[in-house]
């Protein structure tokens, strides 16, 4: 990711006229005061929707007292930054433990290594029943008779409601009750098959998002399958791995599984489109768009620091392996977003992207976390706290102008991922995977479409908890 120069954030400051520079120990810091501060003036500055939010405007206070007579009566540094969001914005966040979401965003967390999916029993039901979707490597549910496909009802003898769920799966450990799933075509059962499993969340359980990597050999084809759960900038020098034996491989087609990608590093989507491809290096993939006081800052800078460009190296300086692909497929369902959907977008001005599933989440806004320090970086931050915030600083348009739509990207095959009928991940049979075989392979009973009659409502999905839940960030800020 490129960085900006320090007369930007110079300039950044100079727009705020209660002065960045102005001596915090002369203001009396009482109900949190010190940290409302530093969250007003890192939203002042870097806020994608700041024109949108009157209290934001760079005159709206007359001097530090006025401002703090805002700042003062809000109860929680939580309620001030609520009270910041534009009404369109609905993914920045604010964490009291930095410390945590770090954690997150290296794939380190404390987890059973369950990843499920929740919806509701019937319409207009209170009851909802869970599904596992995939088993995080190495976690404690790894050891246990628990597997994709397992349905459960029950969390400690308590049947799941809307009510009472996010309470009993948040319990370090907990026993399900596991049932069945079935589907006739229009009527869904759900049968308690006898079955329990016991799981127990661990710390320090690091998820590769290379869930799944490997070379399927069908009619005389080799084609490659990558099932990746997550933009983990950690996990760079093993994609660019995997890439390398889809290279030795020979594969003539990718088929890219995002179905459970939420998003994470920017940085680590550009190195994938650069691997995907490899013909484009040094072309546009995107061209980013900040608020308007900053989008001036760069512009007059440095207009090179808006855009991302397909590179030839990752973070680590290792140089990328290329498979030079004029044609990708895509898995992708209502979990896919952020960097994922970045991708997609990013690649159609180059090559043919094919998508395949149910329609992505519509999230094309970076984030960054920005911490209470003189410059908002991670170096030489207030000690008094772990408060960080997650605000969306930019979006993007890819090299064609095009905006990706907030409704999300509408399949090109549109076929539903059921839990009555979820397959093995990677098996050629798969259902949806077999779909982008169908369509490599040229066979004339590809899917177009398939809609479910009766669709079982989503309620929500493991990774929702969690603070990075289809995040796309930058990781680093521009230089000062």
């Amino acid at each position: 990711m490129k960085k900006t120069t320090l007369p930007l954030i110079l300039f950044c400051c100079a727009l705020f006229t209660i002065s960045c520079s102005e001596d915090r120990d002369d203001v009396q810091i009482v109900n949190n005061l010190e940290i409302k501060n530093f969250i007003y003036s890192a939203m002042n500055i870097f806020y994608l929707y700041k024109q949108d939010v009157p209290v934001l405007a760079n005159d709206f206070f007359n001097d530090q007292r006025d401002l703090n007579s805002y700042l003062d009566p809000f109860n929680t540094p939580e309620d001030l930054f609520e009270d910041l969001l534009s009404g369109q914005d609905r993914f920045s966040f604010i964490t009291d433990d930095y410390r945590d979401l770090e954690d997150r965003f290296a794939g380190v967390s404390k987890d059973n290594g369950l990843e499920y999916r929740l919806v509701r029993v019937a319409p207009g039901s209170n009851d909802i029943v869970g599904y596992v979707r995939y088993i995080i490597l190495n976690s404690n549910a790894a050891t246990k008779e628990i597997k994709r496909g397992d349905a459960f009802t029950q969390v400690n003898g308590t049947s799941l409601t809307l009510t009472n769920y996010i309470d009993l799966l948040a319990l370090d450990t907990y026993t399900l009750t596991l049932a069945d799933i079935t589907n006739d075509g229009t009527t869904t059962s759900i049968i308690e098959n006898g079955r329990s499993v016991m799981l127990t969340k661990e710390e320090g359980l690091i998820e590769n998002p290379i869930l799944i990597s490997k070379t399927l050999t069908i009619d005389g084809a080799k084609i490659g399958y990558l099932m990746y759960n997550a933009f983990t900038a950690d996990f760079d020098d093993e994609l660019n791995t995997a890439f390398a034996q889809f290279k030795a491989d020979g594969i003539s087609d990718l088929v890219l599984d995002l179905r459970y990608n939420g998003g994470g590093s920017v940085e680590s989507a550009v190195d994938l489109t650069s691997m995907i491809t490899g013909q484009f290096n040094g072309e546009i993939i995107t061209k980013q768009q900040w608020n308007p006081e900053l989008q001036a800052a760069f512009e007059s800078n440095d207009p090179e620091d808006l855009l991302d460009r397909f590179n030839s190296t990752i973070r680590t300086g290792e140089s990328i392996n290329s498979l030079n692909l004029s044609r990708l497929f895509v898995i992708g369902t209502g979990s896919t977003a952020s960097a994922s959907e970045l991708t997609i977008i990013g690649l159609k001005p180059y090559i043919d992207v094919k998508t395949i599933g149910t329609t992505t989440v519509g999230k094309f806004q970076a984030s960054t976390t920005l911490y209470d320090s003189e410059n908002f970086g991670r170096q030489n931050v207030n000690p008094n706290h772990f408060y960080a915030i997650q605000p969306l600083i930019y979006t993007y348009a890819n090299a064609n102008g095009t905006v990706g739509p907030a409704t999300g990207i509408v399949p090109d095959f549109e076929i539903a991922e059921t839990p009555s009928n979820l397959g093995i991940l990677g098996d050629p049979n798969e259902p949806l995977l077999k779909v982008a075989i169908d369509q490599i392979l040229g066979r004339s009973s590809a899917t177009k479409s398939f809609k479910l009659e009766n669709p079982m409502e989503v309620v929500g999905e493991s990774k929702m908890f969690t603070p990075n839940f289809q995040r796309m960030y930058i990781l680093d800020l521009p230089n000062r």
